[in-house]
This record gives C-alpha cells, sequence and structure tokens, in this order.
C-alpha cells in the first residue's frame, strides 16, 4: 500500500463545521481523496480496479451504486471494474482486502481503494437511526434510543460490576486524553481544535441517563463524522510502473477476517471475541507476536471498545485492559502506542472511510511520513496493526503491515 490521503474528518468539533451552512456531499469527498492518491501514482493510468467501502449512504445522502462514482473521480478511470462493498464501521477494512485479494489474484496491479461517509445530513438521533443497521435490526424497538451507545454502555456496565466501575472510568479517561493530544497533532483530524485542559478530569463527567445512557457519557463516544480515505493497494509491477520506490510503501504481511452471528448477543459482554479472533488469524498470517508491533489502530468508537480491544490483543489480562491504558501504555510514547492521529474519537469516525483511514495512519508511521504524529518505530518492531470492527464486533478485518523493502 502506498499514496495514503485523508480528507478532513468534518463535523462538531472543527471550526469549519456549521450546522446552518451547505457542507461537501459523497461528490466532493470521493473526488478529493482519489484524486490526490491519483497524484502520487503517476495519475489514472496506473489504476486497474477501484473499490469504495461505504456503510450507509443509501440513507445518509439517498444514494446507492458508489461504484460508478470511480470515472468522475478521473476520466481515465472510465470503463475500469469498479464496485462498493459494505460491513458496516468495517466497510472500508473490507475495501482494503478487496483490493488486496484482486492483487493476489493478479487481476489487477493496482487497485484505487477508498472509504466514504457523509452523516452529517440529519440530526443524531435519526442518524442512531440509520446507524442501527450496523446491528440487528429486529432489536431496534428493544434498544436504547441512541442505540449503539446504548449496546456499549451495556457492555460498560457489567465491566464496572466485574472490575469497579472507578478502576474502569480511570481507563476511560486517559482512553479520551490519549486520543485528543493526538487528534491535536492531526491537521485533518476532527478534534484537531480542541483546547479543552484537564482532559481525564473533563471526561470523567458522571454519565447522566436521562440524557443519554446509563454508564457512558458524550465523551466516551465517537462524533459523528463526514469524510474520505484512499490509498493505492499495489503488487510488485504495480510500484515500478508507477516508478514508487519500495520505501514509500507498506508491504502487507498478515490478514485476519472473522464475522460473528450478527442476530446473537455477546457471549460475555466484557469480550469483543471477534476482535480477538481476527487478530490472531492475522499475526498467525504475519508470522509474529504481539510484541513485534509498534503501534496499532484500534477501533475505538467507544472508549470502552479500546479498553475491551487492548485485552483481545493480549497486551493486557482480562479485566486488566482499563490499569493498563489508565498506566499511559497505549500514549504515544508508551510500550505499545495507539491510534497516534486520534482514533475514531479523536480523529474522527466518517463510517465507510474508518479502515482507509487506520491503513493510511500506519503507511504514515511506517514511512516516516506522520508530521507532527510520528512516532519512533523501533528495528526490532517494524510492525503495524490495523483492527477495524463493524458493528457490535460483528464484523472484523485485521491487517498486518511493515516497510517494504
Amino acid at each position: 500500500m502506498t499514496a495514503g490521503y485523508n480528507t478532513i474528518s468534518l463535523g462538531t468539533g472543527r471550526k469549519e463545521f456549521n450546522p446552518r451552512v451547505a457542507r461537501p456531499g459523497l461528490e466532493h469527498y470521493i473526488k478529493e481523496a482519489g484524486q490526490a492518491t491519483l497524484n502520487q501514482i503517476g495519475g489514472a493510468s496506473q489504476v486497474d480496479e477501484g473499490v469504495i467501502g461505504n456503510f450507509m449512504s443509501a440513507r445518509f445522502n439517498k444514494q446507492a451504486h458508489l461504484g460508478a462514482f470511480l470515472p468522475m473521480i478521473d476520466e481515465g478511470l472510465r470503463y475500469k471494474p469498479s464496485l462498493s462493498v459494505e460491513g458496516a464501521c468495517a466497510s472500508g477494512g473490507l475495501a482494503l482486502i478487496s483490493g488486496i485479494k484482486s492483487v493476489l489474484a493478479e487481476t489487477a496491479d493496482t487497485v484505487l481503494c477508498l472509504g466514504v461517509e457523509v452523516q452529517n445530513t440529519v440530526k443524531a438521533i435519526y442518524g442512531a437511526d440509520i446507524l442501527a443497521g450496523a446491528g440487528w435490526f429486529q432489536n431496534r424497538k428493544k434498544g436504547h434510543a441512541y442505540f449503539f451507545p446504548g449496546q456499549f454502555s451495556d457492555r460498560a456496565g457489567v465491566y464496572y460490576e466485574k472490575f469497579g466501575k472507578e478502576y474502569t472510568r480511570k481507563g476511560l479517561a486517559r482512553w479520551y486524553r490519549n486520543a485528543i493530544e493526538n487528534a491535536r497533532l492531526c491537521p485533518t483530524a476532527q478534534e484537531f481544535h480542541n483546547t479543552a485542559s484537564d482532559l481525564e478530569k473533563l471526561a470523567s463527567a458522571e454519565p447522566n441517563p436521562k440524557v443519554f445512557t446509563e454508564h457512558l457519557n458524550f465523551l466516551d463516544c465517537s462524533k459523528v463524522s463526514d469524510g474520505a480515505s484512499s490509498i493505492a493497494v499495489m503488487s510488485e509491477e504495480g510500484l515500478k510502473r508507477a516508478g514508487i520506490s519500495k520505501k514509500d510503501a507498506v508491504e502487507i504481511v498478515g490478514i485476519g477476517h472473522a464475522v460473528e452471528d450478527i442476530t446473537q448477543p455477546p457471549q460475555d459482554p466484557t469480550v469483543v471475541s471477534t476482535i480477538r479472533e481476527a487478530a490472531r488469524q492475522a499475526l498467525k498470517s504475519a508470522g509474529i507476536t504481539k510484541e513485534q508491533l509498534a503501534t496499532v489502530e484500534l477501533h475505538d468508537c467507544f472508549t470502552i471498545a479500546g479498553i475491551l480491544g487492548i485485552e483481545a490483543l493480549g497486551f493486557a489480562e482480562h479485566g486488566k485492559g482499563a490499569e493498563f491504558v489508565a498506566a499511559g501504555n497505549t500514549a504515544r510514547d508508551g510500550s505499545i502506542p495507539v491510534n497516534t492521529t486520534g482514533g475514531l474519537i479523536g480523529w474522527g469516525h466518517p463510517t465507510g472511510a474508518t479502515g482507509v483511514h487506520m491503513a493510511v495512519t500506519i503507511w504514515e508511521q511506517l514511512t516516516g511520513k506522520a508530521g507532527a504524529n510520528q512516532i519512533s518505530i523501533h528495528p526490532d518492531r517494524p510492525y503495524g496493526m490495523t483492527i477495524n470492527m463493524g458493528g457490535d464486533d460483528k464484523t472484523v478485518v485485521a491487517l498486518v503491515y511493515k516497510r517494504a523493502e
């Protein structure tokens, strides 16, 4: 993978965002992200196929058939194969896997992969109804008004009961602090303009079920976001054809893709078992251990999802994830830096774009292109990992990367 690009993740928190002013649509984001990657690889003539990850444009924007937007990016993409893929919040990860499989199948040497979502078209409470489609919609009437915040609030509540509320809230607050501190270094992040002080105290506010959920507050949640990300998936021949050095690319060395029954509740709300399985597959595929990872992009749609994900990856024992995070281990200078541009809570969560944004972040880190967000990559730990989750731990794409040689 090479030539990654992120648009601004637009929503509340950005100075440019104004709910009373018309905002860019799908076409704008697809074109901006697509053209930016094309400009880095030598133009549309280098592309053999395209794939766009998206979750709910048919409802947020009344627009389906996104694969046919590829030629809009550039005249040179006319008549080239293109499709759109959907797997809830893992749609971006599925776009990447689709591109990887085309290259492995030798039907393409270069696949233009994009992820996009424009969600600020409806009020949050109505958006919650649309986003509920990432779960089993038969449970919509039985679920919380905001549905997914309610789902993860329930997970947090069980975690509180098992391991202690005050203990857990410290970990959740530190997760939020890390997210905002990293986002403040990233000009495209939704929380880039955040100037709040004492972030952990702010995030420790007691949840209020009268206005939101019983166990999570607003800062425990990723925000509604608009944006797109793009990256090129290329074979070695594709790199040569485009004149791109391997040092400017990352190699995909491990893949995991796991799916759980969407109609069933989690067997244990304090365990994200599908993340655990996808990560296991990816690490096994790469032939490495978690100790060899330099950084991870982890799907933190909610702070509790971050804690559970850390445990699923094995960095902390079951019930010890909050302590591990509170101690600073996942901060940018910690033992395993996580979400170095802010993750879903800090950078933003344009749903269909998230998995591609993760790949772009890892590409930037491993090739030294992360700017102010750059962390140190130790030669003994040269790998990065992305974990992109769809729904409540139902579809998970895990990828392991290293700088190409």
